[in-house]
């Protein structure tokens, strides 16, 4: 039977021949001397051969969903942790998406997603009791992923409100300050945030901060400048950093917006994160009763533990940032064409793709232990500190190469790559610039440390 191993495959091999198109070939081409041809060929070529009739037969195909997540380590969450995951995913693209652009271009926050923002009930999500559900550090991080995934300044606020805001109460504040403060900020009804760094003093804020507190009968005074706080225009409480004299110590406390000596004014003209509302606030003798000091903030150790616990969380955003990118960038190769075809067909195209998408399952992978760790209660400084390093240089790299791939549309704001790329600035600075978490994690790896 040559090929056919059977008469029932010649029949119906008989049976779709299209005779007319085969008497038209007839007459253009040697059927016998083709056929030689054809036979002699090898199950490779003739595989290729059928690929290229396919490609130019006009039949079009879909192209494979747009998905950054290429080990699906998505999947390993449990169906209750992914069915969170997608409700965030779903907020972000039906309330967020529509109107980042505009937001960002305006300078302005959105106050009305905050009532949105508080139905999906994951404000605190990882700690344990005062309305908060005690879940897993592996899904707090899904979820910056996803905030940042459509928008860097979003996702910045909510971690400013739920991180460090709530984080300085829970890991530093009485068991009488966490049963108040915690279930409002949980419900979002009260709003915080974070008041550490100083127009002077960044990277320095271990041993230099200049806002100082003293004791003067029940209450502190605290007087001194802080710069860059998220969200401290709107903010109900801030918790503001200071120093004390006496002992040379930190100490932390909790500043309502309406304490006498508490001002807060909006940092204008920024070209990144410009939907988060910076303010420089200015303490002058502002008064804080002892009861709104953080009970169990004593020194800058106390500080860092809140630091540790967030820098986890940026590097998850610097995930989210470049994952973002990436997949506007792949969306848009598909559907940008160029000499006829689309511009993903390119070979060079296809190879800044897979560079960015090998950088970006390089961070994903990293922060995804990272979470393993702290949910095992075993993540020290340097391993977030190297997290955040590495993730923000590669989500870097990453937008780099999805401006590229828009041409000269990549820096129109409409196509969204703009906002991602100047965002990414701001992630790779904030929490620790790449230089001071290089030291520590030069300091744990060598024994020495190399800090001034």
């Amino acid at each position: 039977m040559g090929i056919f191993e059977s008469y029932s495959q010649l029949k119906l091999f008989l049976k779709n021949i299209d005779l007319a198109a085969v008497n038209r070939l007839s007459k253009k081409v040697d059927l016998n001397k083709l056929m030689g041809v054809v036979s002699k060929m090898s199950d490779e070529d003739l595989a290729k051969m059928m690929r290229m009739m396919q490609a130019s037969s006009g039949v079009k195909k879909d192209p494979p969903k747009v998905n950054g997540d290429f080990y699906e380590l998505s999947d390993t969450l449990t169906e209750e942790d992914r069915a969170v995951q997608l409700k965030v995913r779903n907020f972000m693209e039906t309330e967020i998406k529509p109107i980042a652009n505009e937001y960002w271009n305006k300078a302005h926050f959105p106050m009305h997603i905050i009532p949105l923002m508080a139905k999906l009930d994951i404000c605190g999500l990882t700690y344990k009791g005062y309305g908060c559900a005690g879940r897993s550090s592996l899904l707090e991080g899904f979820i910056a992923m996803e905030m940042a995934r459509i928008d860097s300044s979003i996702s910045t606020f909510f971690g400013v409100h739920s991180g460090l805001a709530m984080g300085s109460i829970y890991l530093c504040g009485s068991e009488e300050q966490k049963q108040y403060w915690l279930p409002l900020m949980q419900r979002m009804e009260i709003i915080g945030a974070f008041g550490l760094t100083e127009p002077e003093v960044g990277s320095a804020a271990a041993g230099g901060l200049t806002t100082t507190c003293r004791k003067d009968g029940d209450n502190w005074v605290l007087n001194g400048q802080k710069k860059w706080i998220g969200n401290a225009t709107f903010s109900d409480i801030t918790i503001i950093w200071a120093r004390n004299p006496e002992d040379n110590q930190v100490k932390g406390f909790i500043v309502r917006k309406d304490n006498p000596g508490f001002k807060a004014e909006k940092m204008e003209d920024k070209m990144a994160l410009r939907t988060v509302q910076n303010a420089v606030i200015t303490l002058t003798d502002c008064k804080v009763s002892e009861e709104d000091r953080l009970q169990n903030a004593n020194s800058f150790k106390d500080t860092a533990n809140v630091l540790r616990m967030t820098r986890a969380g940026v590097a998850w955003q610097a995930v989210g940032c470049g994952r973002g990118a990436y997949e506007l960038a792949l969306k848009y190769t598909l559907e940008r064409k160029q000499f006829g075809r689309p511009i993903a067909s390119f070979q060079l195209v296809q190879d800044l793709l897979v560079t960015m998408l090998g950088d970006l399952t390089a961070m994903q992978t990293m922060v995804y232990r990272l979470s393993q760790l702290q949910d095992k209660g075993d993540l020290q400084d340097e391993h977030a500190s190297l997290a955040k390093v590495f993730c923000t240089l590669r989500m870097r790299s990453i937008v780099d190469h999805a401006r590229e791939l828009f041409g000269g549309n990549g820096i129109l704001l409409e196509y969204d790559i703009a906002r991602f790329v100047a965002d990414a600035e701001a992630i790779y600075s904030y929490e620790g610039t790449k230089e001071i978490n290089s030291l520590i994690v030069g300091r744990a790896i060598t024994g020495e440390s190399a800090f001034i």
